[in-house]
């Protein structure tokens, strides 16, 4: 592994502290065959597809909480360079500007800077996917009607951090020689999704130019 790899997956670097899955469960199964798929080199378009005879709602919810972690990890090498000042609004560039809303402090759509964001972003996350009435970890407890679009909201959401770090932050990871590693982890993310329809086609619209270019 390369220092700039090193960096990447150094734990001070951790915007979150990693959500694990606990040995022994279904859960840490499916992580560990969905992990297998990506260390053997499969192609990502056949490893994001749901293994013969497991439930999507638990292949779905594995991929939630492994992009949580690996996007939290990207966001992580470059948060010391986005800042209140260089990034006063948590955008795509000038065609793309995200605003916050939740259920408590912002019940509006709000214009934040793009450090504000992230965080109100990664805590919302922490609370869905630690949260047994969305995401049971017992084998067997069902999961609720609204895990979908649950689970389409946090992908949206964490596409904007994609978004982001690409349009206003790809400079500092191609410094550290780390471009390959989000290029595979964005791929990996994009393919999942489409595979599942779990983000609107449209919404993905700000990384086409990306796509096009990085040769998938």
């Amino acid at each position: 592994m390369s220092h700039a790899l090193k960096q990447v997956f150094n734990k001070d670097k951790t915007f979150r502290p990693k959500r694990k899955f606990e040995p022994g469960t279904q859960r840490f199964e499916l992580h560990k065959k969905a992990q297998a798929s990506l260390n053997a080199g499969l192609d990502l378009k056949v490893a994001v597809q749901l293994p013969p005879g497991e439930e999507q709602n638990d292949w779905v919810a594995v991929h939630v909480v492994d992009f949580f972690n690996r996007i939290n990890l990207i966001y992580g090498t470059i948060s010391d360079y986005c800042t209140e000042q260089s990034c006063p609004v948590m955008s795509g560039g000038p065609k793309y500007e995200y605003r916050w809303q939740d259920e408590h402090k912002y019940r509006k759509p709000t214009a934040l800077s793009a450090p504000q964001y992230m965080n109100l972003l990664m805590d919302w996350i922490e609370v869905q996917i630690n949260n047994e009435d969305i995401f049971p970890t017992n084998v067997g407890t069902p999961f609720p009607k609204n895990f979908l679009p649950v689970v389409k909201k946090i992908l949206s959401r964490l596409f904007r951090v994609f978004v982001h770090v690409y349009i206003h932050h790809f400079d500092r990871i191609t410094q550290m020689g780390s471009e390959a590693h989000v290029n595979t982890c964005y791929k990996h993310f994009y393919y999942f999704v489409k595979e599942f329809n779990l983000i609107d086609t449209k919404e993905l619209e700000p990384l086409v130019s990306v796509w096009a270019g990085s040769g998938y």
